[in-house]
């Protein structure tokens, strides 16, 4: 009996062991890249965009209703109150949410954006809950029967991928890859060349 169990075994390793060695090079990256950006790239440009009214620089009545509600109606939703901090942080919130998921989509910079991605996200889950006032069922509960909360549920599900490309890269099918061929980089040679 303990033969054939050996066997089984040796048998999986061999065949999985196989599986890593061809894909683990260039799918987990890419697979990361393709759902994070199948299922939120345009949800974060369609919410980019609606912070825009008009110009790169002019940031939407929208933009600060979203980011800082509870500051924005202290003002009476009188945008002109607001501080050149408040426009700084909406517009870069803004462009963070054109620039990161394409730069993850491409992989240029990949473990930069993801982690950025994740800190945006972070950032939104906050403002949402604090700011917005989420209610307990939207904000949810991790190890419940439920699996539909936008925070603890959809959110943790949308940071996975980018935790993965923030610890492994982007892949052999990036344009990080690509660069890194063409520009190769060792900070041993960095190094040598300073002592």
């Amino acid at each position: 009996m303990s033969n054939i169990v050996q066997s089984l075994f040796g048998l999986h390793n061999r065949v999985f062991e196989l599986v890593e060695r061809s894909l683990a090079n260039w799918l987990p990256g890419l697979a990361a890249r393709a759902v994070f950006s199948s299922v939120l790239l345009v949800f974060f440009w369609q919410s980019a965009a609606t912070k825009l009214d008009g110009g790169l620089f002019s940031p939407s009545a929208g933009a600060y209703a979203q980011i800082f509600p509870k500051t924005l109606e202290a003002l009476d939703y009188d945008t002109d109150r607001m501080s050149a901090f408040h426009s700084l942080i909406v517009l870069a919130g803004t462009y963070a949410e054109f620039i990161l998921p394409l730069l993850i989509l491409v992989g240029l910079m990949t473990r930069l954006a993801s982690a950025g991605m994740i800190g945006f996200i972070t950032v939104m889950s906050i403002v949402d809950i604090y700011g917005h006032g989420l209610d307990e069922k939207s904000i949810g509960g991790l190890f419940d029967r439920f699996q539909d909360s936008v925070i603890a549920d959809q959110r943790l599900l949308w940071v996975f991928p980018l935790v993965y490309l923030v610890i492994k890269g982007a892949g052999m099918i990036s344009v990080d890859a690509l660069l890194k061929k063409i520009l190769p980089y060792s900070s041993n040679k960095a190094v040598a060349s300073h002592s």
